[in-house]
């Protein structure tokens, strides 16, 4: 099974590609994606379906513990790469890609930076009290997509980011809150500047703190801006793996045109046996 191992800004995937004809999407991907990414010691596994209604091709997101994804930010703009580099993707100034999530779109923008315009938000909720062990958490909540892949983002001082024992261990139990029903991918955020702000991401399905999350880079902004606490305009968000840009078009109460810019890298291809 032809396949490689890529990063975006240090947030790590397992690609395979499916024979043309094959849209596995059952157990098999799932125990696939448990043995792959503990053997690589990476972030998600994406099946790469080269055929896919009204795309250029198809995106199959599984977890580190071989649960689902609605889609990956950071994911897609590797795939969108490995699109271009694996004639997939005729085009690589309009890059077309199927997700559970919904259609999304990316392009080259050099050969190692690739931008991926985010799925519309289907909830916004800038003031969500998320009950805990022990009292209550306030955050903002987005989902992005539909479905949506759910979202909270938690402002914390810079201090924080000093003890990260102690901020997964908040991660941790907001990530399974009863006020998210399907779970939360978890993002602590600290403004640095202007429109620059420091996060970090517990992502559902990993289980942890990851390198960086593309879709919570997403919702960090989307929810800063509306809250009023970032000015309209490119967003510089830095992760533990690196730098990612989020741009969006604000629409009263919500936004769309979420486009995240940032990095990817190919780590090593070759044909990996299940």
């Amino acid at each position: 099974m032809h396949g490689c191992v890529m990063h975006g800004a240090g947030n790590s995937f397992v690609l395979i590609e499916l024979p043309r004809g094959e849209n596995d999407t059952g157990e098999d991907l799932s125990v696939l994606a448990r043995r792959l990414c503990a053997r690589f010691g990476v972030d998600g596994l994406i099946a790469v379906q080269p055929e896919a209604p009204g795309a250029d091709f198809g995106m199959l997101f599984y977890n580190a513990d071989g649960s689902s994804g609605e889609m990956c930010g950071n994911g897609a703009r590797c795939l969108a790469r490995y699109g271009v580099e694996h004639g997939l993707a005729p085009n690589p100034e309009d890059i077309r890609i199927l997700a559970t999530a919904g259609l999304v779109r990316a392009r080259r923008i050099t050969r190692e930076q690739y931008e991926v315009r985010l799925n519309d938000p289907s909830v916004i909720d800038l003031c969500r009290k998320a009950p805990v062990p022990g009292g209550t958490e306030d955050c903002a909540y987005t989902e992005l997509g539909k479905p949506g892949i759910p979202h909270a983002v938690v402002e914390v001082s810079p201090e924080a980011f000093e003890d990260l024992d102690a901020l997964r261990e908040r991660g941790r139990a907001l990530r399974n809150s009863p006020a998210f029903p399907r779970g939360a991918n978890v993002s602590f955020v600290s403004r640095t500047g202007e429109n620059t702000v420091r996060a970090i991401t517990f992502e559902r399905g990993v289980e942890d703190f990851t390198r960086a999350c593309g879709t919570g880079c997403g919702a960090i902004a989307l929810t800063q801006i509306l809250a009023g606490r970032l000015p309209e305009g490119p967003v510089a968000i830095a992760m533990p793996g690196g730098e990612l840009r989020v741009t969006l078009r604000r629409t009263g109460d919500s936004a769309t045109d979420i486009l995240l810019t940032g990095p990817t890298a190919v780590v090593e291809e070759g044909n990996y046996e299940p």
